[in-house]
């Protein structure tokens, strides 16, 4: 793979760490605010609003980039919003910077899976794609579980000032190591808009939108699964977190590389999977052992997903890839919205708090279901094209 990859995978690790780490220092940061916990959520939904609005906006705005000059801009706006989060005077200043720090989430990524399958040949596109979510991954393995240390012990605001710093390193290694990209020929606003015309845009963004949401309706809730379930004391949470972060770095590799060699089918595999772990999950969630080696697959087989949407909606895309690359991250973080808020529902309901995987299996079959629609669409596509009349 090459080195240039390691820049792109520098930024994800940055993004990834932003992300999930305000959910580790949530305490320290709303005592700091003179705020209330659930108010110090908003600094959550925040970033996440940012990422929605600022995936399609922000790529839509900067269509005549070159795409080099695209992850430059994104990085830098991703690391001056983390500086002005860590020096936020209140919570108004607060959520307004996570909002900013959120804007070039999507944008980046889209950026960057284009790039990283222009480095590689066709047939190691979405392994290339991969290793740059290799950064995501490994934030919740490595940066997250970190960052909530340095909060608990320095301050949640060095927790920032650091990501602010990985948004510099990262911004180094774009200049040095992504190699000159020109402008895209015929980039046009009208042209990556067309893209989305096309169905299979909509069923790509589909099925990430419900097949991923099957894993938040889980893990959104994981912690009082793991204390007042499976009997885990509080401190060894952190722990298992990073377990299931292990499991998602595995199965965002291995997604990567069963996309290259058969792409849908390896897809059907991951929902099916993804499903039936959710499915088991809510009888392991009673078992201290059990429930460690379940979140560990179901991070393994919810990432495995991650590489494949995003190879399957570039190839659909056809020449427009960037807007619709950038959806799929506003997709990401719509799944993570609808999972949490069915998971919360049905433990408000009584249901108990095994209740979320039962819906996260449910939002899987239901995204099975759709990929299967649409793999029925291409083979409906092949049968319609011409047969080449030999000369």
């Amino acid at each position: 793979m090459p080195i240039a990859l390691l820049a792109l995978a520098i930024g994800a690790f940055g993004i990834g760490t932003t992300e999930f780490v305000m959910m580790g220092v949530l305490p320290q940061t709303a005592a700091d605010f003179g705020v209330s916990i659930p108010s110090a959520g908003y600094l959550i939904t925040g970033y996440a609003l940012g990422v929605v609005v600022g995936a399609p906006l922000l790529t839509a705005l900067a269509v005549k980039l070159s795409r080099k000059t695209m992850l430059l801009a994104m990085m830098s706006l991703f690391t001056l919003g983390n500086t002005l989060f860590a020096l936020s005077p209140n919570q108004e200043f607060g959520v307004a910077f996570r909002f900013l720090a959120g804007l070039p989430h999507g944008a980046f990524f889209g950026a960057g899976a284009v790039v990283a399958s222009s480095l590689v040949k066709p047939g190691d596109r979405a392994k290339a794609v991969s290793m740059m979510f290799l950064g995501l991954t490994l934030a919740n393995v490595v940066g997250v579980p970190l960052g909530t240390l340095l909060g608990q012990q320095v301050g949640w605001r060095a927790t920032f000032g650091v990501v602010a710093l990985i948004g510099l390193v990262a911004i180094a290694a774009i200049v040095k190591l992504i190699p000159h990209q020109g402008r895209p020929e015929q980039a046009s606003l009208r042209g990556e808009l067309s893209a989305f015309l096309r169905p299979q845009v909509w069923f790509a963004l589909a099925i990430v939108t419900f097949g991923f949401g099957g894993v938040f309706a889980s893990l959104s809730y994981v912690t009082p699964m793991l204390t007042d379930v499976a009997g885990y004391d509080p401190a060894n949470v952190t722990l298992l977190l990073a377990l299931a972060g292990v499991g998602m770095t595995i199965g965002n590799l291995l997604g990567g590389r069963l996309a290259d060699k058969a792409l849908m089918p390896s897809l059907y595999v991951a929902l099916f999977a993804l499903a039936l772990v959710l499915g088991i999950f809510t009888i392991t969630a009673h078992s201290k052992v059990g429930a460690a080696i379940t979140i560990f697959a179901v991070g393994i087989a919810g990432f495995m997903i991650g590489p494949m949407m995003q190879t399957r909606i570039m190839q659909k895309a056809g020449g427009s890839p960037s807007l619709v690359s950038a959806a799929v991250q506003s997709a990401f973080n719509t799944a993570n919205s609808i999972g949490a808020y069915l998971g919360g529902l049905v433990i408000a309901g009584g249901l108990g708090l095994v209740a979320p995987n039962v819906v996260g299996a449910t939002l899987s079959v239901l995204g099975l279901s759709i990929a299967a629609v649409s793999g029925v669409l291409d083979r409906r596509e092949q049968q319609q094209q011409p047969v080449p009349v030999p000369a």
